[in-house]
């Protein structure tokens, strides 16, 4: 039977008043459980002796001063250095991406006074198939990175082409491979680290069955990583010249310190969709790669903006332009096509710094994130007071606190000019989620295709996206110079100059079944079944043969057909006939780089059946030929990675459509 935590809490402070710098003492072979939910308070240190244990399952916060101790000793009084003792528990691994977790929050100690040994329980999404670095945060001073074989049952090296652990820099935008596995990781706690994955032996979210763990989680169904956690961060991390000396090259085509070509990794969401394109401008510049360096979550929902007067989490990153979170888990239909999941964007408008897109962005611990700025304007990022226990963000009039109140939404309030914003969440046959996408206007927002950086919100589809929606001709309908181009995950329009007009929503993936609507009003939800905003107009959608109906948050529709119709305001009976009815549909077939699969893929018009694929070499040599290729799932063009070329990529439809593109490999 498990003892009242109170009563633990109260022996354990009267039994340690002779523990210098301690004030929680948990006393060999006792156990301190602290339950879902729960929020354990230390006014300072806090030290397990030998077998006794703190089983977080909720929260624990220790604020103390320089000379209090973080501590696990052994029943003489030395230096734990394995784990077992305070465990940060994954309350239900069999459904990892959604369950609860322990986390422990560490304020005002030294860090050399950190001593202890934490154990964290970890699954999440693998990162792609087959070959591939799995991305994660390493949120442990000194770790030592041989460790994390025996933690991950996989074997790494030194050879950066064989099985190496790898660390971006974001100054010469290149990941550096570590030569000596016995020291302990880098000073810089908000490293971005990748493991290489050998065919899966590193797939993190079906860790082998004779993976150990600790006593009561089932061996196998956990990873265990071991370590010394961080209290506060030195200081703000700086953020300027992230590649900013860097020549990519034409079309990326230049090559890093270890003869890389830039444009077999570099990848930039944002860039593309504005300016001059990929690799002109400052495309992969200004762009920054992170890992949360704490055991609790990370609230990125306001950094771009002043609150209430003061900067009360202590960032106004003004230049903000996205944050983009996990590249997502490849997930392959029974039809063979692939797509990756959670990969989500958040953009912020300039000026008010509002977020758009997949607002409520919080940070999971051991996650990693990108974050592009709009220009090389020098900003500083504190990781400190982005701590949150709660899942979801803090509330918009709240001062800062890991246990501030928490709220479903992220906006500023109070704007004259507000960002009014429809989701649309594809939902396949049993009601999961398999993509979304955004479409968002204001009186501020540019209709059709940006020619500046300055104030887009907009962010391309990735690759292993499931639907999107189309750059928008003045009129409505497609803009045709960007169909076979890119598609977007979030895509913005003047909320007065297309008031009424339709943007192109398409999904590619036949196994989406539904869709679920989402509408926010500065970054907040509106009331479930609500239709009208603060303007008293709407979000509209229909589908090709259908009629107009209102998007209302939280309604479900069937999806019927791959082509639908999106407005900000109710159509008018010209505009139906302008766009809807009269306009022929350009070719939507797109060759795009799928980072989740590492490789690129051709995307096919949803309305073809067969194609025929022709890949030549920049010297002409046909190296790749398919006849008849089923037009209904991806198609992976599978180029020899260790050859670095250019290719022209040939696709043409059964009905004679064609489609020329180049790609870098």
């Amino acid at each position: 039977m498990r003892k009242s935590l109170f009563a633990i809490g109260l022996l354990a402070a009267i039994g340690s008043v002779q523990a210098q710098n301690v004030l929680l003492h948990i006393d060999d072979a006792a156990n301190t459980y602290v339950s879902e939910g729960a929020l354990v308070y230390s006014g300072g240190g806090v030290q397990t002796r030998g077998d006794g244990t703190m089983d977080i399952h909720g929260n624990v916060m220790v604020v103390g001063t320089a000379g209090d101790a973080f501590k696990t000793i052994t029943t003489a009084g030395a230096d734990k250095t394995f784990g077992g003792s305070i465990m940060l528990r994954l309350n239900n691994p069999g459904s990892y991406a959604t369950s609860t977790y322990g986390q422990l929050y560490i304020d005002g100690l030294s860090q050399a006074n950190i001593t202890g040994i934490v154990s964290k329980e970890f699954r999440t999404d693998r990162h792609g198939n087959g070959n591939y670095f799995q991305q994660i945060a390493m949120p442990f001073s000194g770790k030592v990175l041989g460790s994390l074989a025996a933690e991950f049952s996989k074997n790494f090296n030194i050879n950066r082409y064989g099985d190496p652990i790898l660390k971006f820099d974001h100054f010469n935008a290149v990941s550096n491979h570590f030569t000596n596995l016995a020291t302990g990781a880098t000073s810089d706690p908000t490293g971005y680290y990748m493991l290489k994955s050998t065919n899966n032996n590193l797939n993190t979210s079906t860790p082998p069955a004779t993976q150990p763990t600790i006593a009561p989680t089932p061996v196998g169904s956990v990873y265990t990583l071991n370590g010394k956690p961080y209290a506060n961060l030195a200081s703000p991390v700086t953020l300027q010249n992230a590649a900013a000396s860097v020549n990519f090259g034409s079309g990326g085509n230049s090559v890093n310190s270890y003869g890389e070509q830039y444009n077999t990794y570099i990848d930039d969401s944002f860039e593309i969709t504005a300016g001059n394109g990929p690799w002109a401008g400052t495309f992969g510049k200004n762009l920054y790669q992170f890992g949360n360096p704490f055991l609790t979550n990370l609230d990125l929902s306001k950094i771009g903006f002043v609150e209430n007067g003061g900067v009360t989490d202590g960032n106004n990153i003004t230049n903000i332009w996205g944050v983009e979170y996990s590249p997502g888990e490849v997930i392959t239909l029974p039809n063979g096509a692939t797509y990756a999941t959670n990969n989500e964007v958040q953009t912020y408008a300039q000026g008010s710094g509002i977020p758009i897109g997949d607002v409520g962005l919080v940070i999971k611990p051991m996650q990693s994130f990108k974050m592009k700025l709009r220009d090389n304007t020098a900003q500083t990022l504190n990781f400190n007071t982005l701590r949150r226990f709660a899942n979801t963000v803090r509330a918009a009039a709240t001062d800062y606190s890991v246990v501030a109140a928490k709220n479903s939404g992220a906006g500023a309030k109070g704007t004259t000019n507000t960002i009014k914003q429809l989701g649309v969440i594809a939902l396949d046959a049993t009601g999961n989620e398999i993509g979304r996408t955004y479409y968002v206007v204001s009186p501020t927002f540019v209709t059709g295709h940006h020619n500046t950086i300055a104030t887009t919100v907009q962010a391309r589809a990735a690759g292993g996206n499931v639907l999107g929606t189309f750059e928008e001709a003045p009129t409505g309908g497609y803009d045709p110079n960007y169909t076979s181009v890119y598609s977007l995950y979030i895509n913005e329009a003047n909320e007065d100059n297309f008031k009424g007009k339709n943007v192109k929503l398409v999904n590619f993936n036949p196994g989406v079944k539904s869709y679920k609507f989402e509408v926010r009003e500065n970054a907040e939800l509106i009331n479930n079944g609500a239709h009208q905003l603060s303007s008293g107009i709407g979000f509209y959608y229909k589908a090709a043969n259908g009629t107009v109906q209102q998007a209302k948050q939280g309604d479900i529709v069937p999806v019927n057909g791959a082509e639908y119709d999106l407005y900000y305001g109710e159509p008018s009976n010209v505009v139906l006939a302008a766009t809807d009815i009269k306009a022929a549909a350009p070719v939507r077939t797109q060759v795009v780089y799928n980072s989740a699969i590492e490789n690129y893929i051709v995307r096919f018009d949803p309305n073809w059946k067969k194609a025929d694929i022709e890949v030549y070499d920049m010297s002409g040599k046909l190296v790749i030929s398919k006849k008849a290729v089923d037009a209904t799932r991806d198609f992976v063009i599978e180029l020899d990675g260790k050859i670095k070329n250019s290719y022209i990529v040939k696709v043409v439809s059964d009905k004679g459509d064609i489609v020329n593109t180049k790609i870098l490999k």
